[in-house]
């Protein structure tokens, strides 16, 4: 069983790495002062540490702020480190970065998704 982050709406992963022991408060100003982004607009908000086994993900529900902490047991996140900044996620590419698949695949789908098969006998 999982949480599918984006039912609860728009997701931002923040590139590069975030110290976890940052709290709910330290997180929500680092989106404000950093990123200039309203952290209070019920949107998801994902940080990175070091280990790229586990994250954090900051929502606010209009009541209060949940602050959302995950490690895997097998496994690992694929996570931007290249920059400091924020990217807005499809819904497509959170399910690829919760299974551990890059959000920027190397191949992309083919709409033409045709098979011929040939049997001999």
């Amino acid at each position: 069983m999982g949480l599918n982050l984006s039912d609860l709406g728009p997701v931002y992963i923040v590139c590069g790495k975030t110290d976890l022991r940052k709290g709910i408060d330290s997180l929500a100003y680092l989106i404000q002062s950093q990123f200039a982004l309203d952290p209070f607009s019920k949107s998801v908000f994902l940080f990175c540490g070091g280990k790229s086994d586990r994250f954090k993900a900051l929502y606010w529900d209009g009541e209060g702020f949940w602050l959302l902490y995950k490690r895997f047991e097998n496994g690992q996140l694929t996570w931007p480190r290249n920059t400091t900044e924020v990217q807005a996620l499809t819904p497509e590419q959170v399910e690829w970065l919760m299974k551990g698949f890059s959000i920027t695949p190397k191949i992309l789908e083919s709409q033409s998704r045709h098979f011929y098969w040939l049997f001999v006998k």
